[in-house]
């Protein structure tokens, strides 16, 4: 099998299963007793938290750990809410877990703008300059998009921000950029980022959140007051301990530069079909391509036969009619069920992405000559 979805999901490093297995079969302590080796434990994770500050890029604040991307992004959006005429500012690109919670927000009687984006999938930076003001409480954006790759400028939109309020905060998806592009938080300015271990080789069911200052966030989970009190509920100590393994053990540049020439390889094979719309933009992990003619769902799907996995977007709207954020760069609704969204790892070969790339257009052409 050769998968080309590592947007939607990665594998386990061989070592941070180990790692998981070692504390969760052997040193399975709760980190909130009181005998020594549970205070080891919580010691650890506290350990882990310097570490992941130092790889993020972050000289104050905090990491709040949680269950994934989804709790995170919902902690910093709804935690930061507060009472009163506060205005709050989305992309239109954003995972559901941040887009559903705007809708929310919406729902709750506050007004929210939604950022178009542009041709490359990037934030309109323009559009965002006109609707942030002095009532803008929190703008959200997503640092690398999971459907196309785009890469938006965060520090472009923090210093945007800043000139029009200082009383905005800003939250950064951050879910396909960790461990995948250069971080460094203390230079981007941003006041909350998220973070989920399975997109970089850790296990599902983990993730944490930057806070800047944590006298901004509120809970919204309530129990036993675990991570200082913003995150109740016993941690997930062989999530977190696999997470610190995967982050302590990852080649950031290295890997980036051997994705980017994985991808080009498959840009340039699938390109050489006219009836082909490769959009190459941003990040080495991600491309969307289009096939002129052929529904992406049917070439998917048939390319599963050949041991080909592909994705269609984001895995949390799979089953959902349309794509908000590739409709809003600019496709037609039938150019965009067009599309698939090949996703790459450091992990693969020259030669399977060559081969995968070939055997894509091998059965699009096959579909193509029987629906033309």
């Amino acid at each position: 099998m050769i998968y080309l979805d590592n947007a939607a999901t990665t594998a386990m490093l061989e070592g941070a299963v180990g790692v998981y297995q070692k504390y969760a079969c052997q040193s399975f302590y709760n980190p909130s007793a009181n005998y020594r080796e549970a205070i080891e434990i919580a010691k650890g994770l506290q350990d882990v938290k310097l570490r992941l500050k130092q790889k993020l890029g972050a000289s104050v604040g905090d990491v709040v750990f949680t269950s994934g991307a989804t709790e995170s992004n919902n902690l910093a959006i709804m935690g930061s809410k507060r009472n009163g005429k506060w205005e709050y500012v989305f992309s239109v690109g954003e995972h559901p877990s941040v887009y559903n919670v705007a809708k929310e927000l919406e729902l709750q009687g506050f007004k929210v703008h939604f950022v178009g984006l542009s041709p490359t999938g990037e934030v309109d930076y323009e559009m965002l300059e006109s609707v942030v003001n002095d009532r803008t409480r929190l703008v959200s954006v997503m640092h690398v998009s999971n459907e196309t790759g785009a890469i938006n400028d965060i520090q472009r939109i923090v210093g945007i921000i800043k000139d029009k309020t200082q009383n905005a905060m800003v939250h950064v998806d951050g879910v396909q950029a960790f461990c995948k592009i250069p971080v460094d938080l203390d230079a981007l300015g941003v006041d909350f980022y998220t973070i989920s271990a399975h997109k970089f080789h850790g296990p599902k069911g983990v993730g944490a959140l930057y806070v800047k200052n944590p006298k901004a966030l509120k809970n919204i989970v309530f129990g036993g007051g675990q991570e200082g009190g913003l995150r109740s509920g016993t941690e997930n100590v062989a999530g977190i301990m696999a997470l610190d393994y995967v982050v302590e053990n990852i080649n950031v540049d290295e890997n980036y530069n051997k994705v980017m020439q994985l991808k080009r390889l498959a840009a340039e094979i699938l390109a050489e079909d006219e009836n082909v719309d490769v959009l190459d933009v941003g990040s080495p992990y991600i491309i969307s391509v289009g096939f002129k003619g052929v529904n992406g769902e049917t070439l998917m799907r048939a390319l599963q036969d050949y041991g080909i996995i592909v994705g269609m977007g984001s895995a949390c709207s799979a089953k959902k009619s349309g794509n908000r954020i590739l409709e809003s760069m600019g496709y037609s609704k039938d150019a965009v069920k067009t599309r698939i969204r090949l996703s790459f790892n450091e992990f693969l070969t020259e030669q399977e992405v060559c081969e995968a790339a070939n055997q894509i257009i091998k059965v699009y052409r096959e579909i193509w000559e029987k629906v033309k």
